[in-house]
């Protein structure tokens, strides 16, 4: 089984990393493409299309522009929003890194589809974003080779599944384009009696579970209806086959 997450927006490359040997990204030629062309943005459009702050969008542009000299640092430990702060990565065991290695990838707007030791440089480009070379979204450019790529993968690990952390934002650069073969599995984050969604505690307990996945070795999907950190438990009755939801009351 691989899981797939989500990106960040919020990036730390400040926290000491422990030892590891970074792999290099399977997309990085696409990703210095698509970074060379966004340098040509000027701050005002990159405001307008990422909906973000003057100064987010003085940042962004600045990385663009500088983006093949800008340091590089391993996915798993770069990226640092609500679903890595559930994954808790600077707390995880070797043997538990290694594993995520084959069995957790993360999505990316500007890399395609990271292992996570891939290295990577400082960005922000959402999936979603309405803009791309020679393309009106970003979605468009990427085409299937996402999807052929995580297909790929999903054949060598060789158990044909795949656990879908991902936002909809983001799995819709797979969405439709993966092979029928391969079985998909979501998971739905619930809170109390009510079985609320509630945005920020699902990104967090999608990290949760691709932490739990790693750190007891789970190759088969069925193993996962066995996730119970911080409370959630399996909700048979509210899961169907392609999605299990899981509550916390």
């Amino acid at each position: 089984m691989i899981a797939v997450l989500s990106p960040a927006k919020t990036l730390d490359y400040e926290t000491p990393l422990p030892p590891l040997t970074p792999t290099a990204p399977r997309f990085a030629a696409e990703a210095t493409t698509l970074a060379h062309a966004a340098a040509h943005l000027t701050q005002k459009k990159l405001a307008e299309l990422m909906h973000i702050s003057p100064a987010l969008a003085k940042l962004n542009a600045d990385r663009f522009r500088d983006f093949d000299t800008l340091p590089e640092r391993p996915a798993l430990f770069a990226f640092a929003g609500d679903v890595y702060t559930g994954l808790d990565a600077k707390t995880l065991e070797a043997a538990a890194v290694d594993y995520a290695q084959d069995h957790v990838r993360l999505l990316s707007g500007l890399y395609g589809l990271l292992r996570p030791l891939d290295t990577m440089r400082p960005y922000r480009l959402e999936m979603g974003t309405r803009w791309a070379p020679r393309h009106k979204k970003l979605t468009d450019w990427w085409g299937d080779r996402i999807a052929r790529l995580l297909a790929d993968d999903v054949e060598a690990e060789g158990s044909g599944t795949i656990l879908n952390l991902a936002s909809q934002e983001y799995w819709a650069a797979a969405d439709g384009k993966l092979p029928a073969s391969i079985r998909i599995v979501s998971f739905d984050f619930r809170e109390g009696e009510a079985q609320k969604f509630v945005s920020f505690h699902a990104k967090k307990a999608r990290g949760m579970a691709a932490r739990w996945l790693v750190e007891h070795r789970i190759d088969d999907i069925e193993g996962m209806k066995g996730f119970d950190t911080d409370g959630y438990a399996y909700d048979a009755a509210g899961s169907t086959d392609a999605q299990w939801r899981f509550v916390r009351r």
